[in-house]
């Protein structure tokens, strides 16, 4: 099987270029919250059919904003390839509904779910448009029309967000053998 890579391009916003998907996760919950990051997200969203600035005091954070998201696409682009080999630890028996975000049941107790569905849908290019639109048009005092779909690709990227938290919070195990995995 030939190796995909990918560089995520988190020297922007981390210090170091990161490699590795699940440690880019690690390092991007500690960049800012899964909060700051929906958050500015919406207020994004918000402001792109305004003839408005978004975040007029400081719009360099959503250029950092914007560099955080990007590299984060990359990597749950790549962890499609990883759900192979690795699974998410298990959910507990009962949880509050509030902690699964915007994920139903099957995509909470396995978030690798979603970024099947995410990338089936939209190619890692067309996210990355996604994102770039939305903040350019965030930034323009003027008003523009789209003949682009923005509500899907937005729900998709707050769902990956959700899914990447809870890999983040309940950790990761290699598959030991996939024959005994399929038996049980």
């Amino acid at each position: 099987m030939k190796k995909i890579k990918i560089s995520m391009e988190t020297t922007f916003w981390a210090i170091d270029e990161i490699v590795d998907p699940f440690k880019l996760i690690n390092a991007f919950f500690n960049y800012c919250t899964i909060d700051i990051y929906k958050n500015t997200l919406s207020d994004i969203m918000l402001y792109v059919n305004k003839a408005e600035v978004c975040n007029k005091e400081r719009p360099g954070d959503l250029f950092d904003f914007h560099n955080a998201v990007r590299s984060f696409i990359r990597g749950a682009y790549l962890l499609n390839f990883k759900a192979k080999r690795w699974e998410v630890k298990k959910a507990p028996k009962e949880w509050q509904i509030i902690s699964q975000g915007s994920l139903n049941k099957e995509e909470y107790q396995n978030p690798f779910l979603v970024f099947d569905k995410a990338f089936e849908y939209k190619t890692i290019e067309e996210y990355e448009f996604f994102l770039n639109e939305i903040v350019h048009v965030s930034l323009s005092p003027y008003k523009e029309q789209f003949d682009y779909d923005l509500i899907t690709p937005h729900i998709h990227l707050v769902k990956m967000l959700d899914a990447a938290q809870i890999i983040n919070e309940r950790g990761i195990k290699k598959i030991k053998n996939k024959v005994n995995k399929n038996r049980e």
